[in-house]
């Protein structure tokens, strides 16, 4: 049988554009599915942003056509280009060429963009004759796709047996500020709907309502999203949706996030040379002026400045504990308040350093060489931080919410053989200093710390285990049509 064919639409897509964890999942779980041995021929729709046209890519151009909108129909053209073996779609037009961020607020414009780069990539595969299996759309940007695939279906033979799947990357991102837009592309709000009625007109719970199947990034984010306080005002929708609902957990680029073989680290190590490790974390402590001391517990945070994220309860934590031994290393950009927070622990606390910027090859090297990583996160959909803290021996401590407690397990001195991590439940400063105060008991006993480290790294994250998840929803999706023509 030919394999199933998936249209995967996204606003982002790394290497090409890359603003958050978004561009690393459409960057990578396509490659990852179009390797398996029953691969899907998946192929990535992205808008072709100016700043790409100054990127040295081979674009051969595919298709020019026209998006139906209220005010009249809009020119699109559509380019084709391999990235890392992969079929990439690149759609240019007027709402896309005038917008010079990818992401400029949840306003008319960027509706207007991504409702038009929606319906064009739908309009692209006519044009190519390339009838999708599955539409694959991620997030609030590409969910006009699926509202109006579902609208179509019925009447165009073409997209008859098209069957969507909308993934939800961060919930609270509904697309606030672009209902307008949505109507101007003859999208209109629904009425009478399970969705609640402020909802109806915006393009992700109209996505969630038009999907066949949706997930998200976690499995335990999936059940989150079920309750009040993580579900963003939908919670009660979604449960009508539940059976359709599933989380499958983002992977990790083994290649690019390698220990054993990363330039940034001065010394590259393995479970098996863990001692190697050491240097680098006396060379990180020489590096962020702290004292140079292997029998210091060295404790890091690598975040953006982000409420979401915690980065409030960390100076409280540590400050409550200024009696223990430690160094702490936060690094990081963004809310100005969080920013000056972290600086005032640099202040008042010489075993702090606080580093405001972007900076990858250093955070690579506190990967590297510290002792223990703080995601105090309120709600984490899946996160990257903890998988790659473990791939590079440095054990997490994090709160017990989304994909960080479906992929921490907590240490407990009965099951600790287990564990490679350590986790705490409520989202306070009293109980992150509870939970580093717990993890620095266990730092003494470096036999019992090795463990913890040993089997971090040895977990599978790689991204084969998360495609071999979604290629069985495609199939599930794929058999719930009969398709004539196979």
């Amino acid at each position: 049988m030919k394999p199933i064919k998936v249209l995967f639409l996204s606003a982002e897509a790394a290497p090409l554009v890359k603003v958050g964890g978004l561009g690393d999942v459409a960057g990578s779980l396509p490659t990852a599915l179009r390797k398996l041995s029953e691969g899907p021929d998946v192929r990535v729709c992205l808008p072709l942003y100016p700043p790409l046209k100054d990127q040295d890519l081979d674009l051969t151009p595919r298709a020019s056509f026209q998006v139906e909108a209220g005010s009249g129909s809009i020119p699109a053209e559509a380019f084709q280009a391999s990235v890392n073996g992969v079929p990439y779609y690149l759609i240019d037009g007027p709402p896309i060429a005038c917008s010079q961020q990818i992401y400029s607020g949840y306003n008319h414009q960027n509706g207007v963009k991504f409702s038009f780069f929606s319906l064009a990539a739908l309009e692209l595969t006519k044009h190519i004759q390339w009838k999708p299996d599955i539409l694959h759309a991620q997030d609030w940007h590409t969910a006009p796709a699926v509202y109006k695939l579902s609208r179509i279906r019925e009447d165009e033979s073409f997209f008859k047996n098209t069957r969507s799947l909308l993934t939800v990357h961060n919930l609270p991102y509904l697309g606030h500020g672009t209902e307008r837009a949505l109507a101007e592309f003859g999208l209109p709000a629904v009425e009478h709907s399970a969705l609640p009625g402020w909802a109806e007109g915006l393009p992700l719970p109209l996505g969630l309502l038009s999907a066949d199947k949706i997930n998200t990034v976690s499995p335990g984010y999936a059940q989150e999203m079920l309750t009040q306080e993580y579900g963003a005002g939908l919670e009660g929708f979604l449960l009508t949706r539940e059976a359709d609902l599933s989380g499958i957990l983002n992977g990790l680029d083994l290649e690019s996030w390698d220990p054993g073989a990363d330039p940034a680290l001065p010394l590259n190590f393995s479970p098996d040379t863990l001692e190697r490790r050491t240097e680098n974390k006396l060379r990180l402590q020489a590096e962020l002026g702290l004292a140079v001391d292997p029998g210091t517990p060295l404790l890091a945070m690598i975040n953006r400045m982000d409420y979401q994220k915690g980065v409030d309860l960390v100076p409280e934590a540590l400050g409550g504990l200024s009696h223990l031994n430690w160094q702490a290393v936060i690094l990081g950009t963004g809310d100005p308040e969080l920013e000056r927070a972290a600086q005032s622990l640099e202040d008042d606390y010489p075993q702090a350093a606080a580093i405001l910027k972007y900076d990858s090859s250093l955070a690579r090297r506190i990967y590297g060489g510290s002792d223990m990583m703080l995601i105090p996160s309120r709600y984490e959909p899946c996160g990257l931080t903890q998988m790659i803290s473990m791939r590079y021996g440095c054990v997490p401590l994090a709160r017990a919410t989304g994909g960080l407690q479906d992929t921490i397990i907590d240490y407990h001195t009965i099951h600790s053989s287990q564990s490679t991590g350590f986790l705490f439940q409520q989202a306070s400063a009293t109980a992150l200093a509870e939970a580093i105060n717990r993890a620095l008991g266990v730092y003494q006993d470096q036999r019992r710390w090795r463990g913890l480290q040993r089997r971090g790294m040895q977990i599978d994250f790689s991204w084969e285990v998360s495609a071999r998840e979604y290629l069985k929803l495609y199939k599930e999706l794929f058999h719930s049509t009969v398709n004539v023509e196979r």
